[in-house]
């Protein structure tokens, strides 16, 4: 069996273990050890893949397998991954196994609750080792039905509201996703569709790339928050339970970005070229509106949601700089952010569980009641305005110098507007930090709150040690990136 198959067999069993588990220690047990071994998996994945590069194999992608599903349309299980699906299956690990801790006290209904995490996560992970298009485009499927049940039966607040919102913006995006991908198969008149076979074809007309891309970029684009196709993410993230927002937040949203890149910029290089301008206006205005937004809410989950609209519009903005320095901030960017946002989301969760608000406005002095979540809060907080030393600088810091290196008007502008973000963020970043965790606490019920919990640590000092391992330790990381980033950026070069 291949090796990459195992991110997909570990869930299937996961999935068969929970439905045969009897009792909350079962239940747990599954989950533990199943996330436990995707995360080794992933590691392990990671050294092979790094031992394959160092010996001197240059293929583009590695421990690649085929299967014929169906002949009719040359469908296979075609898997393989490079640099990019190697961090970002390192990246979906560690957020599922965090997630499993941040939800070891959930109820009711634990069992189905982590039955459709797990469909979730092996929807996420088919998708980054899959290199078919047809293969990718039902794993990604895969990933987003599962969200309207567990924010609709497990959410909070508008929790109907916000999953009907969300299943019914992301599937019309799925939609434009469909009819984009058979455009390229059909076009390229292509007899398989292995995206590596068709970009080596190279022979979709012009004409029909300005079809194509469009379509393709605004599918995946929808689940990067692209503007104004956003308005779907705050809501969502607001009522998804703890380890959905996450996840969601984590690594859903980072589909858009590596489907933006891996597949529309690609496959149709011609038209990115051409037509890159009208989707940087928008991503430009996702940067800086979604900065602004999360400036004026009121509500933790609303002002870390509208910060993911900004800093996933950061991704497709560098990704449309059509070179290798800003797409490997992109690909920096989707790994820090994963991180950041997932820390976030854990810390608000437990928050809210202690004070049963998530009311900026009837929060104040939880440092002196809860110090290490509070710590923890601040160093997220110092992460995301983009602190020297943790994830956020160095891949900020690499998709604004990437972007600069376009020498032209347009494109600087637009970067020096991108780059206002990075204030805007300082702003709301340190506000809230200085309103919620500092001062007198004047509610005398929150007097009596505790600190994080055994499982609440291990999900919280899991992701501080990656988000501060990638902010000290980057280089080998965005070296892996680089060079796998290159074979798609040579074709985007006019």
């Amino acid at each position: 069996m291949n090796f990459l198959s195992i991110f997909v067999l570990i869930p299937l069993l996961m999935l068969a273990g929970l439905w045969a588990a009897r009792g909350i220690k079962a239940i747990r047990g599954v989950m533990v050890t199943g996330a436990s071994a995707l995360l080794i998996a992933s590691v392990v994945l990671t050294f092979m893949y790094l031992g394959e590069r160092s010996a001197g194999n240059t293929a583009e992608m590695l421990f690649r397998a085929d299967t014929l599903w169906y002949a009719p349309l040359h469908i296979s299980y075609s898997v393989g991954v490079d640099g990019i699906s190697v961090a970002m299956l390192l990246l979906s690990a560690v957020i599922v196994f965090t997630g499993t801790f941040a939800s070891w006290r959930l109820q009711p209904l634990t069992k189905e609750y982590f039955l459709w995490f797990t469909l979730l996560s092996m929807g996420v992970f088919g998708f980054f080792i899959s290199i078919d298009l047809f293969t990718m485009f039902m794993f990604y499927e895969i990933a987003l039905i599962p969200m309207y049940l567990l924010i609709g039966v497990w959410g909070s607040g508008r929790k109907e509201y916000a999953a009907m919102k969300l299943t019914l913006m992301l599937m019309g995006g799925s939609a434009f996703l469909l009819i984009g991908i058979l455009g390229i198969y059909f076009g390229s008149g292509a007899t398989t569709m292995n995206l590596l076979e068709i970009a080596q074809l190279h022979n979709i007309p012009f004409a029909q790339q300005c079809i194509w891309f469009p379509l393709t970029f605004l599918g995946f684009g929808v689940l990067g928050a692209l503007f104004p196709f956003h308005t779907w993410s705050p809501d969502g993230h607001a009522s998804a339970p703890t380890a959905v927002s996450m996840l969601h937040a984590g690594v859903l949203m980072k589909l858009g970005g590596y489907g933006c890149f891996r597949i529309a910029m690609y496959l149709m290089p011609e038209a990115a070229n051409e037509l890159s301008w009208i989707f940087l206006i928008l991503t430009g205005i996702s940067v800086v509106y979604g900065a602004f937004s999360a400036c004026v809410q009121t509500d933790l989950k609303y002002i870390n949601a509208y910060s993911s609209v900004s800093h996933c519009g950061l991704v497709l903005f560098a990704i449309l700089m059509l070179n290798q320095t800003a797409a490997t901030g992109a690909i920096l960017q989707m790994l820090s952010h994963g991180l950041m946002t997932a820390l976030f989301f854990a810390l608000i969760g437990m928050i809210y569980g202690r004070t049963h608000t998530r009311d900026v406005r009837e929060l104040t002095g939880l440092m002196k009641v809860m110090p290490f979540l509070s710590v923890c809060y601040v160093i997220a907080g110092l992460a995301n305005l983009g602190l020297p030393g943790l994830s956020g600088f160095i891949a900020e810091m690499t998709i604004f110098v990437g972007s600069f290196q376009n020498n032209d008007v347009f494109h600087r502008t637009l970067t020096i507007i991108a780059c206002s973000s990075i204030v805007i963020t300082a702003v709301y970043i340190l506000r809230l930090i200085g309103k919620i965790l500092y001062g007198t606490c004047t509610n005398k019920h929150h007097l009596a709150l505790t600190d994080a919990t055994w499982d609440e640590r291990v999900a919280v000092i899991c992701l501080i040690v990656c988000v501060a391992g990638l902010g000290m330790a980057p280089f080998w990381v965005s070296h892996m990136i680089g060079e796998s980033v290159l074979p798609v950026v040579s074709q985007l070069i006019p």
